[in-house]
């Protein structure tokens, strides 16, 4: 059975606070958790106008505490930035916290621009290149497993405990889905932000997949954007807020999530048109049954039992909604 799951990335709208953006991230996870989604990441932004979702370990922590049975997690934690040590920390506290529902996504990427970046690592960053020796030196600590040969096998990441967050590299490129076969971690790809060969990578990372403590066999998801209505009219006019949104993004315009009244008053030119038709390609819009087609077929082309839906819409209600439908078209 297709699994479900959520990214949620905090979007801050035009008209709209960071503080409400929080607020709608927590009431959301409370209805995805009462509609049956598995688990509920939280994204890594930094220095973004229209994303408020910077510190997903202190996310994690508030909507683990508001729901019941959903497992929690970072989608993710932008590990260049930071100490390993103190990442497994942050997840073995969790996990002390919630026993059995926290996950532990690792992402590759700076989740910024450069300036930001280099602010982030003020005291001096382990480099993209480290990237491959940061995650193995995570799980060691996670899991209370140093190799004796290590410079920090005396080190512990308190609080110990029986169980343990499950570990996920997140990717859009064969990157990290190689690492992730090497250490024998959970591998999700980004379709969301680069559908060119997923399927692909995400079948190489199942073949080349390397069994371990933490899985004897490999675990695939594909993180999807989608927005769902009763009408497939409906659904594409919401969408327009988050084509805006990526445009301006990748133009050097950050800003606010825009209304779709400004989507549609925006004047664009012919090759900002083009741009906005393949952003479309990444995403899955419409009504609940031809969007649930369309996912079932996209999980089959990827060889996984479990999509993340990424939604995002200006008006609150409406994204609930998307959730709410995709749900019921997967339960009936």
């Amino acid at each position: 059975m297709l699994r479900l799951s959520v990214l949620d990335q905090s979007p801050v709208r035009s008209g709209a606070t960071p503080a409400e953006a929080v607020q709608e991230t927590l009431d959301l996870a409370q209805a995805c958790d009462r509609l049956g989604y598995h688990r509920y990441w939280l994204a890594e932004h930094h220095s973004t106008p229209g994303l408020a979702g910077s510190s997903p370990e202190v996310l994690i922590g508030q909507v683990a505490a508001r729901t019941r049975r959903i497992r929690v997690g970072s989608g993710g934690v932008m590990l260049q930035h930071y100490s390993p040590l103190k990442v497994a920390e942050n997840f073995r506290m969790l996990e002390t916290l919630f026993p059995g529902r926290i996950d532990l996504g690792i992402g590759r990427a700076p989740g910024s621009d450069q300036l930001t970046a280099r602010a982030l690592q003020e005291t001096g960053g382990a480099g993209i290149d480290r990237f491959p020796q940061q995650v193995a030196d995570v799980v060691a600590f996670v899991r209370d497993a140093v190799p004796d040969d290590h410079p920090y096998r005396l080190v512990k990441a308190m609080p110990t405990g029986p169980t343990v967050p499950e570990v996920w590299l997140l990717g859009s490129s064969d990157a990290s889905a190689m690492i992730a076969a090497e250490l024998g971690t959970a591998f999700s790809f980004a379709h969301f932000i680069n559908p060119e060969g997923g399927p692909e990578i995400t079948r190489a990372y199942a073949r080349y997949f390397r069994p371990s403590s933490m899985l004897a066999a490999p675990d695939a998801s594909a993180a999807i954007f989608v927005v769902c209505a009763e009408t497939e009219a409906e659904a594409r006019r919401l969408a327009r807020s988050r084509e805006l949104f990526l445009l301006k993004l990748y133009t050097g315009r950050a800003g606010r999530y825009p209304s779709v009244e400004e989507a549609e008053a925006y004047p664009y030119t012919p090759r900002e048109s083009l741009l906005l038709e393949a952003l479309r390609q990444r995403s899955v819009v419409g009504e609940p049954q031809p969007v649930r087609q369309r996912l079932v077929a996209m999980a089959a082309d990827y060889g996984v039992n479990e999509l993340v839906i990424v939604s995002i819409t200006h008006d609150p209600k409406a994204r609930l909604r998307s959730y709410e439908l995709l749900a019921q078209a997967f339960t009936v």
